[in-house]
């Protein structure tokens, strides 16, 4: 969605037409994911790719025909296809891509201005009976839903979605409907991940710059103002000088969000992972030796948390790369907060069985769990917090 925001602002100013190509199911090894898009006008210009060049050919020639005749459209294509040597695509899998005449109307509002906002939401589009082709409801994380899809099918859409929200990605819902199988493609869009670095240490820098390539918001936290500082952290979106703890009280910490324990000072240290532990962050990681982290959590136990808690703490820090130098850390740490946030297990793809581009590997309901271990650790007496 985001490649082609900018396009479709910019052509909507300019009066174009336009044709919204999504990809709505993928089967087998394919280029481009479940919702990816192709935006094309009638003058001609592009934005985006449904295949990474494959198919872009035909969805164009569909997309005008669209246009021409108002009416959205399903079309698959595959090496199965008939139509294999002309629009196949040359990695063997399949892809079904729904092409429609781009109208922005009040869900696709809702869910633009949700994404501008770095609020959750989600798309939901009826692909099947014809009734329902086309039809849009966007779902908020508040007020009620948002658009045309049929009443009854927005309770079940709204509670997959909630799902969806806790990785991204997308899905065709297969769901009962007057008397017919009603086709549901819900795609959420979660806000950017939030990494929270906190100390300001050389690691930090090329962290901070690794996590802003990968489309973190960042911010850096340090009470000490001379490494905190713009000059250091050119790319962070925000520079905190406070003490950690007193920082993170003031910054949301929920599903998405990461938090990297840099400083290495239990002063520093113990008071950051205690208002962590107590938030419902994804990722808690914190830089020292397994013997240091065994201090840590004699202390943290001494404030109440139990060990179910303290098993969130990535430590020590990142992933097992051998790395040595400050940049090969960051990489290390980045590399594990990625795993994370897909919910993998950091393994080489050589010894992954299967498509390498599923969905995560973990139950469903990890995002979940660790969210009622969260829950559980603020309702710790208000006494043991500190």
């Amino acid at each position: 969605m985001q490649e082609v925001l900018v396009d479709l602002d910019r052509w909507q100013e300019q009066n174009e037409e336009i044709a919204l190509a999504t990809v709505v199911r993928t089967w087998g090894s394919t280029p481009r994911p479940v919702g990816a898009r192709f935006a094309v006008t009638r003058s001609g210009r592009m934005a985006g790719s449904v295949s990474g060049g494959c198919v872009e050919g035909d969805v164009y020639e569909r997309a005008i025909s669209v246009l021409d005749s108002g009416q959205p459209l399903r079309v698959h294509y595959g090496i199965d296809d008939e139509m294999a040597f002309q629009v196949g695509l040359s990695c063997g899998g399949s892809i079904e891509v729904f092409v429609e005449p781009f109208r922005p109307d009040p869900a696709w509002e809702a869910v633009r201005q949700a994404l501008a906002d770095q609020r959750p939401a989600a798309l939901a589009i009826g692909l099947a009976p014809m009734s329902l082709l086309g039809q849009r409801l966007a779902l908020l994380d508040k007020g009620p839903p948002v658009g045309s899809l049929a009443q009854e099918l927005a309770q079940p859409v709204a509670a997959e979605a909630r799902q969806l929200l806790l990785e991204g990605g997308a899905k065709v819902l297969s769901l009962p409907w007057q008397g017919e199988e009603a086709a549901v493609f819900v795609e959420a869009f979660p806000p950017s991940p939030h990494l929270l670095i906190v100390g300001a240490t050389h690691v930090a820098i090329t962290l901070c710059h690794m996590a802003k390539v990968l489309g973190f918001r960042v911010s850096v936290i340090d009470a000490r103002a001379a490494f905190a500082t713009q000059e250091r952290f050119q790319e962070a979106d925000e520079l905190l000088v406070a003490w950690p703890d007193d920082a993170l009280a003031k910054v949301p910490l929920d599903a998405y969000s990461y938090v990297a324990v840099l400083t290495h000072d239990p002063k520093f240290d113990i008071p950051t992972l205690s208002r962590a532990l107590r938030s419902d962050a994804r990722y808690i990681g914190v830089m020292g030796s397994r013997g240091t982290h065994e201090r840590r959590k004699r202390r943290l136990r001494e404030l109440g948390f139990e060990e179910e808690a303290l098993a969130r703490i990535r430590a020590p820090i990142g992933l097992d790369l051998g790395a040595q130098s400050p940049e090969e850390v960051a990489l290390a740490i980045m590399a594990e907060v990625t795993a994370i946030r897909h919910g993998r297990d950091g393994h080489s793809l050589k010894e992954k069985p299967g498509p390498i581009h599923t969905r995560a590997d973990v139950p469903s309901d990890t995002a979940s769990k660790v969210a009622r271990v969260a829950m559980r650790a603020r309702g710790l007496p208000a006494s043991e917090e500190r």
